[in-house]
């Protein structure tokens, strides 16, 4: 399957239909044409996308991750320990394929809204789990957490909060406001 197929099949944002595509279609797909599709990914606006860094700490938007799957691309392809900023859902979701990375790279997970879902899931693997009123709180939580060796990266995981543009927005908003 190629990157025109996805296009052609209805997926007019390859990164969108990535995410949403089976596992079996995925694994069907030539390594080089994943990686084209993840290089489009890296290309979308409010992916992956260096904010600033402020006081030796990189913060990255990644509020286009609205899926498991493409917040699973942006652990792992973001280096070192991490700060996560999630978006708390209601929904039932299915975080186990985000446990592994969880594990080896999130330090702290700051939740956006209802952390219920999230501290179920990664409670007994993430050593702090903060529920945020704000993105402002949640971002005041990451500036004041005890260590240099992290980087901070807002990546929803959940979709039906905000668009994605009024999300990223909001982030580099307040990080700039740091």
């Amino acid at each position: 399957m190629t990157i025109e197929t996805i296009v052609n099949r209805g997926f007019d944002r390859p990164h969108v239909g990535l995410a949403g595509m089976d596992t079996k279609k995925l694994k069907a797909m030539r390594n080089s044409t994943l990686r084209a599709c993840f290089k489009l990914m890296e290309e979308t606006s409010y992916r992956l996308e260096h904010v600033a860094t402020v006081r030796g700490r990189e913060y990255i938007n990644d509020a286009a991750a609205r899926t498991v799957n493409a917040t699973w691309y942006s652990l792992e392809s973001v280096q070192g320990g991490i700060i996560w900023i999630a978006c708390g859902s209601n929904e039932e979701i299915d975080y186990s394929r985000l446990l592994p990375l969880a594990l080896r790279k999130v330090r702290a997970l700051l939740v956006l809204g209802e952390a219920e879902g999230l501290k179920k899931a990664f409670g007994p693997m993430v050593p702090q789990i903060i529920e945020c009123k704000s993105m402002e709180e949640a971002l005041h939580h990451a500036y004041y957490y005890d260590s240099e060796d992290v980087k901070v990266l807002f990546s929803p995981a959940c979709d039906g909060v905000a668009s994605t543009e009024a999300l990223g927005e909001m982030f580099i908003h307040e990080v700039n406001e740091l």
